[in-house]
């Protein structure tokens, strides 16, 4: 069965996640009739490929070692050196001979110390290929969800303010764009086998996602193209002068929303005005890429979809599909027959053929359309009853030309169709919307310290109705903490992000973490001492006997790997600080743990922050 999902689809889905960012606009932020979008940052440790082990000797693999799979060292087809040393996994870099090697499930993987093999062996499970410079691809499972929950650094509310539909960015270039296609309500492409025959744009697109057909100006304003010279010159014209709505120094004309080239000679480029963007916009979502669509509420947004409205359905362009022969030369006039009114075109015949056509009225309500070149035809179209439909020497088409149709004469014209409800009706639908841009601004430390400064990230996504930590209330505040915390009294120095920590259990076993940020307290200017120490924790990284345990306020001490800093949990702590409050000086996510939809992930190269730093997030989704 032969089936499509359509732009519209995709269109659809675009509208609907913006949409939802703002409705419904009554009821409490917290119902469960609302959408809540939050961005989030994670992912605070560095890119290094992934191997599940089981099945290990009772030799330990050792960090800076070496890991082979094969008969011996030499001849092995996967090394790789061992970065960091897990339960039941390990953290390897610089992986050869080629980074294609891949090991699969069940093979044996032996150590190896740069001269001998080391005795650890163990057979291999998942594996994940990475470095700084070569993220791996997000996973669209549930263990992929689980683990992005886990590294989790904050979350950011997106409003409608932080969004908006773009399309492709086509500019105002002669040298990048010399020509470019017009809006037609018909391209497609044309099969493999038989059966269908296509038709393509100027510039070679099969449909209109994918034609130019658009451009932005010097000015930051948005046309259209009605009409680019394509039955005059096969191929289409090539543009000349810049669209404006303020056209000067013969550059044109505009008017009611339509600029030509130059309206006396045949052949030049019809653009229609959409909208301005304005200059917030440009900063927020214009990029190389992208252009913005504005805002329903946006002026020139309003007074361009007020002149579609006014006469929905306008026929702005007919072609010259054949100039034709043997016609009476002359000035005419013709109504455009179909299922609407008023459409009026000026045809000008010279060498007994066709050589130009323009609208001397526009009509409204076609969804059909033709102009028959005959004398004498009685139209069916409600607006012509009574009278002769074909050529008319006078623009109120009460004089009709016989004769200037002869018998033997040829010519045909091609109405082209505007979108449904004219062109400016419907934004989204008209310029393709399939995209959305978030642009999420990171102010220094955002949210009181929710997005720590110290450190860096490297992944980015959206997450649709998380749940507030501790309950099953949906999360509505501006910003969240996706943090573990501690307050520390008595560090004897400094902890230093990614380093891990660990600290015995009081009822046994051992806690570990990795530190995503490490902040003194006001006032403390020596290193170490009291601060908020912020963490993550994970079951690939965390594990002790198979379980991830809790940092504790027993008294027993935190202590970092690298830093070798120490320093104990102060329970009377129930301050807020940095953006967590603490309980007995302990603080847990401000998001709920697996709770939401993970709806976008994207893993990059690290994206590193400063105290005196800003940074804009782009992020394109297209659906």
């Amino acid at each position: 069965m032969a089936a499509i999902i359509s732009d519209k689809f995709r269109i659809f889905n675009a509208t609907q996640f913006l949409e939802s960012l703002s409705e419904p606009s009554g009821g409490a932020d917290t119902s469960a009739e609302r959408t809540r979008m939050y961005f989030f940052v994670g992912r605070p440790q560095r890119w290094d490929a992934y191997l599940e082990l089981f099945n290990q000797n009772a030799t330990l693999f050792v960090a800076g070692n070496e890991v082979y799979i094969g008969a011996n060292y030499a001849s092995a087809t996967f090394k790789a050196t061992i970065r960091e040393v897990y339960e039941n996994s390990l953290l390897l870099h610089s992986v050869g001979p080629q980074t294609n090697s891949v090991p699969t499930a069940g093979q044996s993987l032996k150590g190896y110390n740069g001269t001998a093999d080391t005795g650890a062996e163990a057979l291999t499970g998942v594996y994940r290929y990475a470095t700084e410079d070569v993220p791996p691809v997000p996973l669209d499972n549930q263990t992929e969800k689980y683990d992005i929950y886990d590294d989790i650094i904050a979350a950011k509310r997106i409003t409608t303010d932080f969004a908006r539909s773009v399309i492709r960015r086509f500019n105002w270039d002669t040298s990048a764009n010399p020509i470019f296609d017009m809006w037609k309500p018909d391209y497609s492409t044309t099969p493999g086998s038989g059966g269908q025959i296509g038709k393509a744009s100027a510039t070679g697109s099969t449909n209109i996602a994918d034609a130019k057909y658009y451009l932005i100006n010097s000015q930051y304003e948005v046309f259209k193209c009605l009409y680019n010279g394509e039955d005059l010159t096969p191929g289409g014209a090539q543009a000349t002068n810049e669209p404006k709505t303020t056209p000067s120094g013969g550059s044109g004309t505009y008017s009611n929303g339509i600029f030509t080239e130059d309206p006396s000679a045949p052949g030049d480029y019809v653009w229609k005005y959409m909208y301005t963007i304005p200059t917030d916009d440009v900063l927020r979502f214009l990029s190389t890429d992208f252009m913005p669509i504005v805002l329903p509420s946006n002026a020139s947004r309003v007074a361009t979809e007020a002149i579609a409205t006014g006469a929905p359905n306008a026929i702005n362009v007919v072609l010259i599909e054949n100039a034709g022969s043997s016609l009476t030369n002359g000035t005419y006039y013709a109504p455009v027959v179909g299922d609407g009114t008023g459409a009026i075109v000026e045809i000008t015949v010279a060498g007994q053929a066709i050589t130009n056509v323009s609208m001397e009225a526009v009509g409204q309500d076609y969804t059909y359309a033709s102009i028959p070149l005959q004398d004498g035809l009685v139209s069916g179209d409600p607006s012509w009853t009574g009278s002769a439909v074909g050529l008319y020497t006078d623009a109120g088409l009460t004089t009709s030309a016989t004769g200037a149709v002869p018998a033997n004469a040829t010519g045909a014209l091609e109405v082209i169709l505007p979108p449904q409800g004219g062109h400016g009706a419907n934004f989204e639908e008209e310029l393709n919307a399939k995209r959305v841009m978030t642009n999420i601004r990171l102010t220094y430390a955002e949210g009181s310290g929710d997005f720590p400064v110290d450190n860096d990230f490297r992944r980015i996504g959206i997450i649709r109705d998380p749940f507030a930590a501790g309950g099953s209330t949906f999360a509505t505040a501006d910003t969240l903490s996706g943090v573990y915390a501690v307050k520390v009294n008595g560090a004897t120095a400094d902890f230093i992000p990614d380093e891990t920590i660990s600290q015995t259990a009081a009822a046994g076993g051992t806690a570990f973490g990795t530190v995503v940020s490490w902040e003194r307290d006001a006032g403390n200017a020596g290193p170490g001492g009291a601060g908020v120490l912020k963490y993550i924790q994970s079951p690939s990284l965390h594990t002790d006997a198979g379980v991830v345990r809790e940092i504790e306020n027993s008294g027993n001490a935190i202590t970092g790997a690298q830093s070798f800093g120490s320093g104990t949990v102060d329970a009377s702590s129930n301050d807020s600080l940095v953006g967590v409050t603490f309980s007995s000086g302990l603080a847990s996510p401000e998001i709920g743990n697996n709770t939401g939809e993970v709806i976008y992930v994207e893993n990059r190269r690290l994206i590193t922050r400063a105290a005196d730093q800003i940074e804009d997030i782009k992020l394109v989704i297209e659906f």
